[in-house]
């Protein structure tokens, strides 16, 4: 993990194409500003992974019924 230390107003910037800036720094909060193009999602990570949770359900097998067989 690569850590860098900024102020508020500075930024950092990935691949060319995405700007994570800190616009504000509160206590032990800090607020980020993300600049991505359209096609890349960006989320919180307890929303990202509630993302992924849902799609590894939507995949897994049916439970089988109290008799041992898939509901058909």
């Amino acid at each position: 993990m690569l850590v860098l230390s900024r102020k508020k107003n500075e930024s950092i910037v990935i691949n060319n194409d995405i700007t994570i800036v800190v616009v504000e720094i509160r206590g032990d909060k800090v607020r980020l500003g993300v600049e991505a193009p359209k096609e890349v999602p960006v989320h919180r990570r307890e929303v990202y992974d509630a993302i992924k949770r849902n799609e590894a359900a939507e995949h897994a097998p049916a439970p089988a019924n109290e008799a041992g067989l898939k509901d058909s």
